[in-house]
């Protein structure tokens, strides 16, 4: 019990004389000692380099996930060490929303299948979004986040041990100048000056050493930049790689609403012209091959055709497709505009024109 209430009066003793000096340096009354300048250089790269690499973070957080609320919970997932739930994302959702309509209105209909094709596209956007969000997160953010977590605060901790062993040193420093000014008064207190004399190698060894460690510690931020370099270009790799796909989706996805705005188009054309009531029982003119359909005869006279995209009959009386495959087409009186009569072989049915491709 003795030896505890020592240590905590001698470690309270330490705490005084460093509070004592530190307000003393504050009001100018105390000397301080000053690190080299080399130190002090690294120290602020330091202080900077962790500033930046916080800022750069959150606002990636940002960019990856504009919700704040959705960065929230996963933030306390995290801390709770438990694992997120895998929602849907927008791109996602939407397409779900836009298929599901798809089928409501009918596959075999331009518009239901364009909604279809859209949706499976909002998808495919939406899955490449979720690659990129989590190689992002695992190669770009986790890397600023663990030397902002684990590095830096080594580098913190150490710092503040060296800024104790830079007040002990001025402590033992001051000591020593006033045993030494006693001294000169009378010759009792050599022995004050001497145990100074002490202190003060010790304090200085012990400055020292601690400089040393915290000056290997700073140097290694620039292997932290060139690590942080490294994850940099994945970063920028990935999302290069996301806006390419996402691309390459859209152009994919014009190509084939092309043909539905042009029918649709072509509809309207059809209803608003007068010359040409004589011809609004054909079906509708196809939009890469409009002549072709146009000179379809409404009758039972038939015409090949290649078929653009699957199908899936949805009914009775409808005629499954598969892409590239020719089929003979004819037209009936009376049947829908967005329709033709297919054949293949013994098996016939009705056909949407939205996939098929008229051949002269």
């Amino acid at each position: 019990m003795d030896f505890n209430v020592k240590r905590l009066t001698a470690d309270a003793g330490i705490f005084l004389s460093r509070a004592v000096q530190f307000t003393g340096e504050i009001l100018g009354q105390a000397e301080k000692t000053e690190l080299d300048a080399h130190l002090e250089t690294l120290l602020a790269r330091a202080e900077y380099t962790k500033l930046w690499t916080e800022r750069i973070m959150k606002q990636t957080e940002v960019l990856l996930q504009p919700n704040p609320n959705v960065r929230i919970e996963e933030f306390l997932y995290e801390k709770l060490e438990k694992k997120v739930s895998m929602r849907a994302n927008n791109h996602e959702q939407l397409g779900t929303y836009m298929i599901d309509s798809g089928h409501e209105f009918g596959p075999g209909t331009a518009y239901g299948n364009a909604l279809i094709k859209c949706g499976e596209t909002e998808r495919q956007i939406g899955g490449a979004e979720r690659e990129f969000i989590q190689s992002s997160a695992n190669n770009f953010l986790t890397p600023f986040r663990n030397f902002i977590e684990g590095d830096f605060q080594t580098i913190s901790r150490e710092r503040k041990f060296l800024q104790n062993r830079r007040l002990d040193l001025d402590v033992t420093k001051s000591k020593l100048k006033k045993a030494r000014v006693a001294e000169a008064r009378s010759a009792m207190w050599s022995e004050e000056e001497a145990q100074a004399e002490t202190e003060l190698r010790v304090a200085q060894s012990e400055f020292d050493q601690q400089a040393e460690i915290t000056r290997l510690l700073l140097e290694g931020v620039s292997d932290t930049h060139a690590h942080h370099l490294h994850c940099l270009n994945e970063f920028v790799e990935a999302q290069a790689t996301y806006y390419a796909r996402c691309y390459q989706h859209m152009v994919d996805l014009q190509k084939k609403l092309g043909s539905f705005a042009s029918m649709l188009s072509s509809n309207n054309n059809q209803q608003s012209s007068p010359s040409r009531a004589s011809i609004a029982s054909s079906p509708s003119v196809s939009p890469s091959y409009p002549s072709a359909l146009n000179e379809l005869p409404c009758s039972n006279t038939s015409r090949q055709a290649r078929v653009v995209n699957d199908y899936e009959a949805a009914g009775r009386g409808e005629l499954s497709l598969s892409a590239n495959e020719i089929i003979m087409v004819s037209t009936a009186p009376g049947m829908d505009s967005d329709w033709l009569m297919g054949e293949r072989g013994n098996h016939k049915g009705k056909v949407p024109i939205s996939y098929l491709e008229l051949l002269n």
